[in-house]
């Protein structure tokens, strides 16, 4: 079965052709990373109008490199929640008129879902013994998403039936380290630069909190986040600035983050008696991050699931593989479908 996917949740128009949920015949994203730099962060309004631009020659793309037609597609999907509503009603639209125009079943994606389906793509699985076959992740499973949006723990039941364990009460982790970064003076995406500028500083030189949440598992990055952003602006206002080890300062956020992810989604683990991990979002693309939750998961035993770099971000490859199993459940729309700027991957 090939499905038509598109993705404009945030600030990458993306479409692909994904065949039976798993193969990627295609996976075009056109990226305004570059724009949104010039303000520091993504701007809604710039978003929607980039989409609009570009979507129907990025479509047009992942058709011609899936060497294949819109008459021979079988199902069209696209991601409609969450995200910036003015961003997705850009792909929901564009989605409804070629389900429409070519008679083809419309199928509507959570975007956290199809975050947690990017392990899906591929045989991403960690911490094989060396020479041991590696086997396709199925549920059920344990699922951390981190992103600039979003960041669950959740309990994967079955390919359509989730159950939210833990989610962050205010700032995402992905949100927390674009704003810790635009305070150190790094460019937008802060996320990025920090894990580079990381490498060279010592984690252990500045002490930050660890957030405490009524709910062991939620995550709280706010507090965090302003105890980075205090003591830049208190070292500036003191004229100690120059004295500061940035490198270090990033490195002692990034541990500080990083270690709250690993321990909450360990906890669970053990609490839930799952013996499976599944990373996902645009912040798994984080070496530190990606290195610890393994080191964790091996030691325990536990199997972990990473995608492929390229399937971290935002990409309409993974709205394609959650699509196929929407699909087969039987989630299917009209031409009625809206788009959400929120709903629950639980619903």
């Amino acid at each position: 079965m090939k499905i038509l996917a598109i993705e404009s949740s945030c600030d990458e128009t993306s479409c692909a052709v994904v065949e039976n949920g798993s193969r990627v015949l295609s996976n075009v994203t056109a990226s305004q990373i570059e724009e949104h730099k010039l303000y520091g962060g993504v701007v809604p309004e710039i978003a929607s109008r980039r989409h609009c631009e570009c979507i129907v020659s990025v479509c047009e793309l992942a058709l011609e490199r899936a060497k294949t037609t819109l008459p021979e597609i079988d199902a069209v999907a696209v991601s409609y929640s969450p995200g910036l509503i003015g961003a997705l009603l850009v792909g929901v639209n564009f989605a409804k008129g070629i389900a429409l125009a070519c008679g083809k079943p419309l199928i509507p994606v959570h975007h956290i879902r199809g975050h947690i389906a990017s392990n899906y793509l591929d045989c991403s699985e960690t911490n094989n013994q060396a020479g041991s076959p590696s086997q396709p992740l199925n549920p059920p499973f344990l699922a951390l998403v981190v992103s600039g949006g979003h960041t669950t723990i959740t309990h994967v039941k079955s390919y359509t039936e989730f159950e939210v364990i833990g989610t962050t009460l205010d700032d995402a982790a992905g949100e927390a380290f674009d704003k810790a970064a635009r305070a150190m003076g790094l460019p937008y995406p802060g996320g990025l630069h920090i894990d580079i500028l990381a490498q060279n500083g010592d984690y252990n030189k500045y002490k930050l909190p660890f957030p405490k949440t009524e709910n062991k598992h939620d995550f709280s990055f706010s507090g965090l986040k302003t105890a980075v952003i205090n003591l830049l602006h208190n070292s500036k206002q003191s004229g100690q600035f120059e004295k500061l080890d940035i490198p270090s300062v990033a490195a002692s956020f990034q541990h500080t983050v990083c270690e709250i992810l690993v321990k909450k989604t360990m906890s669970a683990a053990a609490e839930s008696g799952m013996r499976t991990i599944a990373l996902s979002g645009g912040v798994a693309a984080n070496s530190y991050l990606r290195n610890i939750l393994e080191q964790n998961c091996r030691l325990s035993g536990y199997r972990l699931f990473v995608p492929s770099l390229e399937y971290c971000g935002d990409n309409a490859a993974m709205i394609g593989a959650q699509a196929y199993h929407e699909f087969l459940a039987g989630n299917t729309a009209d031409s009625t479908l809206n788009a959400y700027a929120a709903r629950s991957i639980a619903f």
